[in-house]
């Protein structure tokens, strides 16, 4: 699987992007997959997931209310719409995939170690 990601850039705190990530695979939408962030000197965080069907959605702590996670099956993409944007958010955005046989809990959902692909990373600059 290869995955693409795009749809950063620098956005003013308050402000909104959209992240994008398509991906190669024939079976696509067998995959659940997520977006994890990175920033200097920090471990890599659990932003968001979406399971395989798109029913099942799981946030970070740190962006439940101001995120959305969501999945195009047609395009074979996924997105993640971002308001309310802080300074504290600013990271480098990484979208993921693993095959659904591979998490079976909420939990696995936000473990970047069960995800076995992984896209380039989208740097997103909040300025203050």
């Amino acid at each position: 699987v290869q995955l693409q990601a795009s749809g950063g850039g620098l956005v003013q705190a308050g402000g909104s992007l959209r992240l994008s990530c398509a991906g190669s695979e024939r079976h696509f939408s067998s995959y659940h997959m997520a977006w994890f962030r990175q920033s200097p000197g920090n471990q890599r965080e659990f932003v968001a997931a979406i399971s395989w069907n798109g029913i099942s959605k799981y946030y970070g702590d740190s962006v439940k209310g101001r995120f959305t996670i969501s999945r195009d099956k047609s395009k074979d993409t996924i997105f993640l719409w971002m308001n309310g944007l802080k300074p504290e958010d600013a990271a480098d955005y990484y979208c993921a995939a693993t095959h659904y046989s591979q998490i079976t809990t909420a939990q696995g959902m936000g473990d970047p170690a069960k995800y076995d692909h992984w896209g380039q990373g989208t740097q997103v600059t909040v300025s203050s």
